[in-house]
């Protein structure tokens, strides 16, 4: 479980990095905002005897947790994140990141490991 939140806080790290330069793509530091998401909640999950869906999917992480957790999730956008799993990887039919959108991201997933941290240490 503390491997999970290392990687979570490692990746968060990564992409605050990746934001604060302007010659590596933006949409880099939104997948690995989402990565951050995605590993902070799976440690979540191990931590309240959730069984680990494999999924990408941060709603679907967020669902699975017990009801006293996942309301503290819902004022941040985790369907958005999400699509940054998938559209920040492969050339597609959607825009670019731009920074802002990065921003946005490093946002949320700060929000999310934020949470899960205060869970673990509350």
């Amino acid at each position: 479980m503390s491997r999970w939140l290392e990687y979570a806080k490692n990746d968060l790290q990564a992409a605050k990095v990746i934001l604060s330069r302007d010659d590596i793509a933006p949409r880099t530091a939104c997948f690995l905002a989402q990565q951050s998401a995605e590993k902070a909640l799976k440690a979540l999950s191990i931590l309240k005897g959730v069984d680990i869906v494999k999924t990408h999917d941060l709603d679907a992480l967020a669902e699975k947790l017990p009801s006293g957790e996942s309301p503290l999730l819902e004022a941040l956008d985790l369907t958005w994140l999400t699509e940054w799993s998938v559209e920040s990887r492969y050339p597609g039919d959607w825009p670019e990141a731009s920074k802002e959108d990065a921003r946005q991201a490093v946002t949320i997933a700060t929000g999310i490991l934020d949470i899960c941290l205060r869970i673990f240490h509350g």
